[in-house]
């Protein structure tokens, strides 16, 4: 059973705590109010409930197929997706010339939250085609977004992001797909692209591949490493130049990948420039260079970090619909009796009421609540990065949100799944089988940690180069904030242990980190990178509740006429975030040991000892 994201915690999170109306004085803005943001917020909420949530089950049943021609999806996803378009949903955060909204990120990403929470495979398609033509829009010429970004943001045709390849992974500078110039200016492509999400399917009238390839020169040979990648725009089928469909390009589709979840997003195995479907009687598939030459990488970061801060925000969704699905299980499961109860004739009570069950649900509430305000908070940075009027104050959100990107994407990756984990518990053997829809939730879920780069390249990101870019003045800049929200917490008497205990987690990372590049030897420094990552994760979002916890006791205070309900969900804040200071941030203290201690157990391992 569907259960929607509570609106009540969302305005708390956007109104509340990150003052969305605020945004409404920047001129950008300034055609929104209140009233705007609810109505999208409402009309999401109602076309995730009525036209994702239904068919949930069904795309995970009945995942794409290939009979060696055309990709069949059932009916019910473009139903949903059209839904999604004609609302302008697509468009939401551009500009009224193109369209658009001119929608806060922070209002959009609230409004996404909805539909990932609904179904997240179908949800991927739109984010994919806004991701797409966010990048576009970013780098590409006035002619190439009338050609394809213009469709892409009406619902007419669908977009994509081809890195990766079968014998290159994750390593990006180790691609081999080539491109060759023509004499016409444009390009034809030939390679492979692997794990390509919504690669091929009949919705729409066209689908754009943003594709990473090499340049070959007149000898035919590429610049080795990242240094020689440059960005493609590769359409499905070619674009006349009266914006017309034209001929299929030569992209052919080799193959579906079968996932453990996620399967209603199409995944596949694209082949380009294979003769399948020769143009001008041509092999290669024909592409349009994107901005300059061999800065492919840089430009496609645009994309990658978008799309790590939106799957951070699946995972969360599929870790609060678990959460929400586990609450109503326990409110409305009796049994088994309270310890001191000793009569068997007595009824039985809900299980909510056991304190186990307590435990694993406010586990839950921690993780799935927490990584939404930190989601969200990173696309408050979003919109101050892009409106604000100082240029110093734009700077700090660009240099937070780099340093927040690694956290966003991971953090809810792994303890967002945890809570899916404890979703299944709660529900006993029930939770096991499909009748329960809290097992498809954790399969879905358990992607998002390979998504956009796994655990270890995040590690990677944060320790290898966030932290230590310009002069760590981000990872100072972070320190800052953390310090002014537990200066804060200081002076109230109920959050002042919280207070006392973030400090001396912060500056003993802060001092952890030092230590690490004070040896002089990366591989020594970044051998336990991945046990930073978590550590700077907790730590993290430890502020994010004590932030949580300082909004709602300022709401509370000055609620007007507030109601018990009111009371129970500002009390709910405040016990999430003793449990997540109880609990969890005790966990980084022995991982600090170990990062202090520069222990080399991993990095001294031999592959003849495995």
């Amino acid at each position: 059973m569907h259960q929607s994201l509570p609106r009540r915690d969302l305005n708390f999170l956007l109104y509340d705590w990150l003052d969305a109306l605020a945004l409404t004085e920047r001129a950008r803005y300034a055609e929104h109010d209140r009233a705007t943001f609810d109505a999208v917020l409402d009309t999401a909420e109602k076309i995730a409930a009525d036209t994702f949530a239904p068919h949930v089950r069904e795309s995970d049943l009945n995942e794409p197929t290939f009979d060696g021609e055309r990709v069949a999806l059932i009916p019910q996803i473009e139903h949903a997706i059209n839904a999604f378009a004609e609302a302008g949903f697509l468009a939401a955060t551009q500009d009224a010339d193109f369209g658009g909204m001119q929608l806060p990120m922070l209002i959009d990403k609230a409004m996404m939250a909805y539909f990932m929470g609904a179904n997240v495979a179908t949800a991927g398609y739109p984010f994919l085609t806004i991701g797409n033509a966010n990048l576009q829009i970013a780098h590409a010429s006035p002619a190439q977004l009338e050609r394809y970004v213009r469709p892409m943001l009406e619902g007419r045709y669908f977009g994509t992001m081809c890195l990766s390849e079968p014998q290159a992974g994750s390593s990006l500078s180790d691609i081999k797909t080539r491109a060759v110039r023509q004499a016409d200016g444009r390009y034809r492509l030939f390679g492979n692209k692997m794990w390509i999400s919504g690669g091929d399917h009949e919705m729409g009238e066209n689908i754009i591949h943003l594709v990473l390839a090499k340049i070959t020169d007149d000898a035919g040979n590429t610049i080795p490493g990242v240094k020689g990648i440059s960005l493609f725009i590769v359409p499905r089928y070619l674009v006349m130049d009266d914006g017309t469909r034209g001929p299929r390009n030569d992209v052919a589709l080799a193959g579906l990948n079968h996932k453990m979840g996620y399967r209603g997003t199409v995944n596949t195995l694209l082949n380009f420039g294979e003769g399948r479907f020769p143009v001008d009687g041509q092999s290669g598939a024909l592409g349009e260079l994107l901005g300059e030459p061999h800065q492919g990488l840089r430009y496609m970061f645009h994309m990658m970090n978008e799309a790590r801060i939106g799957v951070g925000l699946g995972a969360t969704m599929l870790g609060y619909s678990g959460y929400l699905q586990s609450l109503d299980y326990a409110r409305n499961r009796p049994q088994g009796r309270p310890v001191q109860a000793k009569d068997p004739t007595t009824p039985q009570v809900p299980i909510i009421e056991h304190t186990d069950v307590k435990r694993m649900l406010l586990a839950q509430k921690a993780y799935v609540e927490g990584a939404l305000a930190l989601n969200l908070y990173c696309a408050r940075l979003v919109d101050d990065e892009r409106t604000l009027d100082d240029p110093t104050a734009r700077h700090e959100a660009t240099l937070l949100l780099d340093i927040l990107t690694p956290i966003a994407k991971s953090w809810p990756s792994q303890w967002c799944l945890a809570a899916n984990d404890l979703a299944i518990q709660v529900h006993g053997g029930y939770g096991y089988t499909r009748d329960f829809s809290v097992e498809q939730l954790y399969r879905d879920n358990r992607l998002n940690a390979i998504h956009e780069g796994t655990h270890g390249i995040q590690a990677l990101d944060l320790l290898g180069r966030k932290v230590v870019m310009q002069d760590g003045r981000a990872f100072a800049l972070l320190g800052t904030r953390i310090s002014k929200t537990i200066g804060e917490a200081a002076a109230k008497r109920s959050l002042s242990g919280y207070a006392a205990a973030l400090a001396v987690a912060t500056k003993r990372i802060m001092l952890v980190t030092q230590k690490l590049w004070a040896q002089g030897d990366a591989s020594k420094a970044l051998a336990n990178a991945t046990i930073y990552l978590e550590a700077f994760g907790h730590i993290t979002l430890a502020w994010i509740w004590l932030e949580l916890a300082l909004a709602a006791k300022r709401a509370d205070g000055g609620a007007d006429g507030a109601t018990n309900a009111d009371e129970d969900f500002f009390a709910g804040k405040q016990h999430a975030c003793r449990y997540f200071f109880a609990f969890e941030l005790p966990k980084v203290i022995p991982m600090l040991d170990l990062l202090d201690s520069s222990d080399t157990t991993t990095l001294d391992m031999r592959e003849e000892w495995f």
